[in-house]
């Protein structure tokens, strides 16, 4: 039996997500931040504090802290990077498509790093890990508002 190729068993792609992980992006909190919120993954640990703002252009600023596994901490980097600076609604459109490449195996588009966590969806118990960030900033910016306390 021949097993197919991920994109997480490729040499490069395992390297931009240990780097993440190792040294993460966007790494704190955001101060003075606008909202935070926590997000877990009871069964296997991993935690995200994800703060947010945004300035008056509506641009975000997006930092996050936590603990877990490699996959779930190397996410909430690339996906607090790719955040920052962008307007809202380009924020949200990078992690709804981020999401539909692991959950629906959909064309999402030019992902930038987050493209390295692609090769998680052949592992469906490892796509909570990687979507553990991005759901908590879809809930945090689907709804915020520049000033507005979540």
């Amino acid at each position: 039996m021949t097993v197919g190729f991920t994109p997480v068993d490729d040499d490069l792609y395992r390297e931009i997500i240990l780097d993440h992980y190792r040294n993460p992006r966007r790494r704190g909190e955001v101060q003075p931040a606008d909202g935070a919120l926590e997000a877990d993954n009871p069964l296997c640990g991993d935690e995200i504090h994800l703060t947010w703002r945004l300035d008056g252009e509506g641009r975000a600023e997006v930092a996050f802290t936590g603990r877990g596994c490699s996959i779930s901490q190397a996410a909430a980097s690339m996906l607090c990077e790719g955040c920052n600076g962008r307007s809202r609604e380009e924020a949200v459109s990078l992690a709804r498509r981020y999401r539909e490449m692991l959950v629906a195996d959909g064309d999402a588009g030019e992902l930038g790093d987050l493209e390295a966590l692609q090769g998680v969806r052949a592992y469906p118990v490892r796509v909570k890990c990687a979507t553990l960030a991005c759901n908590a900033i879809l809930r945090a910016l689907d709804t915020a508002r520049e000033g507005d306390a979540a």
